[in-house]
C-alpha cells in the first residue's frame, strides 16, 4: 500500500523537488519584515489561520513560499525528536506537468509527507487506503480524499502534539490549477479542515496570483474569519505600514539580490568589473520591483556562456529606460529574443516547450517535431538559457524557469517583435507531430479517419505498439494528441 501511495504522490509537487531547479529563494537580508510575520503568524497557538500571499506574476511569491517551508523543515516539533520536524506538507502547483496543475493528486501527495515525517501515522493510511483503494484515484471525490487522507491522519496526531509549536503545511501558485472550480473547492475545504477541532493547531501559507476566482472563495464567509491576507496594513510599533510583495523595501532587496550576484560573478570570473551604484540603481529601477524581472537580467548577464557578460551588462543598461511601468517582464523577454539569431524561430520553440502537456528533454522534443520542424530546437534554445534550463543531460525535461514565460509564449500579442505575430500556433504542430508519430508507429492499426472518430476513448486506451521500448516522444504523443488536438 506504501508503495502504491509512493506512486501517485507527486514528487515534483514538493518544494524540494529536483523537478523544480533552480529553487526560487530569498536571499539572506532580503523580506526581512514580510517573513517575520509570517513565522511569527505561524508560530500562534491560540487558532488556526491561512496566510494567503497574493501579487502579480514575478514578484516572488514562490521564493518566500520555498523559504518559509525550508525554514520549517529544520524545526522540529519537539526537542526530543529525531525526524518530525513542523513542515507537515508542500503543493507546489504549476500548469507545465499534468499532476501539478489538477487537485487530483493534492491530498495523497499531503498524505505521503505527513507519514513520512511521522511515521506514528503511516499505519493508519496504509489501512485507510487498503479498505478504499479508489482514494488514489485522481478522479475521486476531492470531499472524500479529504476526509481519509487529512483529516483522519492530523487528528491522530491531537494528542501527540499537544503543546507542540503549530504544524504548516506550504501551497503555492494555485492559479496554477487549470479548474476554477477545483480551486474553489479546495480552498473551501481547506478551510473546513481548519475549522475542526479534532486538528492539531496547524497553519496553512496558500501563494497566488490575485486571481478574481480565487478571491472570491477567500471571501467567502466561513473563510475569511480564518485568513490573513498579504498584502496587508500593519500598524505595529504604531507605525502604519504596508506589508506587501512590491512595495518600496522591495528596491532595496532587489538591489541586495543584484549585487550579490555580481560579486558571485567576479568570484568565477575576476575580470567583470562590478557595476558601479549607480549602474545597479538603473538595473533595479528597470526590475519593476519583480524579482523575476531582476532574476532574468543576472541570467542573461552572468550565467549565459555563448556571450561576454560586459556586452549583455551593457545591452540591459542601455534598455532601462523608456519602459512603462507594468511592461517589464514582457518587454524583457523582447530583448532577449532579439539578441536571437533567428527571433521567430526561437520564439516558435519557445512557444512549442510552453504548450507541451509535460515537459520533454530537448532531443525528445525534436524527436516529436521530427526530422523537418524539429532540426535545430538545441541550436535554437540555447540561446535562451536566461529563461529555461536547457540541461546537460539529454534525459532531464526542459524546464522553463517562471510561469511568465508560458503567458509571453501563449499569445504572439504579448510580444513586441514584428516578425513573431504571423508563427504557426504550437498546439496546431504538436497535434499534427503527434498524429504523425502514431501513424508511423502503428500504421495498419487504424486510419487516421477511424482515430479522429474515437478521440476519447482512444486517448486513454491507445499505448505505443511496444511501450518498454518506446521513445519519451512517443509515449508523449499517445498521451497528450487529443490535448493538443482540441486546443
Amino acid at each position: 500500500i506504501w508503495e502504491k501511495l509512493s506512486q501517485v504522490a507527486v514528487k515534483g509537487a514538493q518544494y524540494e523537488s529536483p523537478e523544480r531547479q533552480p529553487h526560487p529563494k530569498c536571499l539572506q537580508g532580503t523580506r526581512v519584515n514580510l517573513l517575520e510575520y509570517i513565522h511569527g503568524v505561524l508560530d500562534k497557538r491560540e487558532k488556526k489561520h491561512l496566510i494567503w500571499l497574493h501579487g502579480t506574476a514575478g514578484v516572488g511569491k514562490s521564493a518566500v513560499a520555498f523559504t518559509v517551508a525550508e525554514r520549517m523543515r529544520t524545526w522540529k516539533v519537539a526537542d526530543e525528536t529525531k525526524i518530525e520536524t513542523r513542515l507537515a506538507g508542500t503543493f507546489f502547483f504549476s500548469r507545465k506537468h499534468t499532476k501539478r496543475r489538477t487537485t487530483g493528486y493534492f491530498f495523497a501527495t499531503l498524505a505521503y509527507q505527513l507519514a513520512s515525517n511521522f511515521p506514528s501515522v503511516r499505519e493508519d493510511v496504509d489501512r485507510t487506503i487498503r479498505e478504499n483503494p479508489a482514494l488514489l484515484d485522481p478522479n475521486e471525490s476531492l470531499h472524500d480524499q479529504m476526509e481519509a487522507l487529512f483529516l483522519q491522519p492530523l487528528r491522530k496526531l491531537r494528542f501527540r502534539l499537544c503543546g507542540c509549536p503549530p504544524l504548516v503545511y506550504v501551497v503555492d501558485a494555485l492559479d496554477e490549477c487549470t479548474s476554477e472550480t477545483k480551486v474553489a473547492d479546495l480552498i473551501f475545504l481547506l478551510g473546513r479542515a481548519l475549522r475542526d477541532p479534532e486538528l492539531p493547531m496547524t497553519h496553512i501559507l496558500l501563494t497566488s496570483r490575485s486571481e478574481a476566482h480565487i478571491n472570491e472563495a477567500i471571501q467567502d464567509g466561513d473563510i475569511r474569519p480564518l485568513v490573513c491576507e498579504i498584502p496587508m496594513r500593519d500598524s505595529g510599533n504604531g507605525v502604519a505600514a504596508v506589508l506587501s510583495l512590491d512595495g518600496a523595501d522591495v528596491d532595496h532587496d532587489i538591489y541586495v539580490y543584484m549585487e550579490h550576484s555580481f560579486r558571485q560573478m567576479q568570484r568565477h570570473n575576476p575580470g567583470f568589473p562590478q557595476p558601479s551604484g549607480d549602474q545597479l540603481t538603473r538595473l533595479v529601477s528597470r526590475a519593476g520591483r519583480r524579482f523575476i524581472v531582476a532574476s532574468t537580467m543576472i541570467k542573461f548577464i552572468v550565467n549565459d556562456g555563448y556571450k561576454d557578460p560586459r556586452d549583455r551588462l551593457e545591452l540591459m543598461l542601455e534598455s532601462t529606460c523608456g519602459f512603462l511601468p507594468g511592461t517589464e517582464v514582457y518587454k524583457l523577454y523582447d530583448l532577449i529574443l532579439s539578441t536571437c539569431a533567428d527571433p521567430k524561430r526561437a520564439y516558435q520553440y519557445l512557444s512549442i516547450v510552453a504548450a507541451l502537456a509535460d515537459p520533454l528533454p530537448i532531443a525528445q522534443t525534436s524527436k516529436l517535431l521530427g526530422p523537418g520542424q524539429g532540426r535545430d530546437v538545441e541550436t535554437v534554445l540555447v540561446q535562451l538559457r536566461s529563461i529555461m534550463d536547457i540541461p546537460t543531460d539529454n534525459r532531464i525535461p526542459v524546464n522553463i524557469f517562471h510561469s511568465s514565460v508560458c503567458d509571453y509564449a501563449s499569445d504572439p500579442t504579448n510580444c513586441g517583435l514584428p516578425e513573431i505575430q504571423d508563427i504557426t500556433p504550437p498546439h496546431s504542430l504538436l497535434a499534427e507531430s503527434c498524429l504523425r508519430l502514431m501513424m508511423q508507429d502503428s500504421p495498419r492499426r487504424m486510419t487516421l479517419l477511424d482515430a479522429l472518430s474515437k478521440l476519447n476513448k482512444q486517448s486513454q486506451a491507445m499505448e505505443p505498439q511496444n511501450s518498454r521500448c518506446a521513445s519519451d516522444a512517443l509515449k508523449y504523443t499517445y498521451q497528450h494528441w487529443v490535448f493538443h488536438l482540441s486546443r
